[in-house]
């Protein structure tokens, strides 16, 4: 899953803090394997606590920035497996 950011502006949607907790809920109940690439912020961990999480350092670039620079973020991915299960997906 990728859903928006939260508490970032931009996505022009309505997507309250419920719906990460009912992801959350959806992959502690799911019998398959489930990964959700977020931004990392300790709310997010909080609804999400009890699960994988693998932290990257993510470079975007957008028109609005000059030639060259790129902002660098976190980004969490997170699973309700072991990426050891799959020969270290990371």
């Amino acid at each position: 899953m990728d859903p928006p950011y939260w508490q970032t502006a931009g996505y022009g949607v309505d997507f309250p803090f419920e719906e990460y907790q009912r992801m959350a809920d959806f992959m502690r109940r799911c019998k398959g394997k489930v990964m959700v690439s977020i931004n990392d912020h300790p709310d997010i961990r909080r609804a999400f606590d009890g699960f994988h999480f693998e932290y990257l350092d993510i470079r975007y670039t957008n028109t609005n920035q000059r030639q060259g620079k790129a902002e660098i973020t976190g980004e969490l991915v997170i699973l309700n497996w072991l990426p050891d299960q799959l020969g270290q997906l990371f």
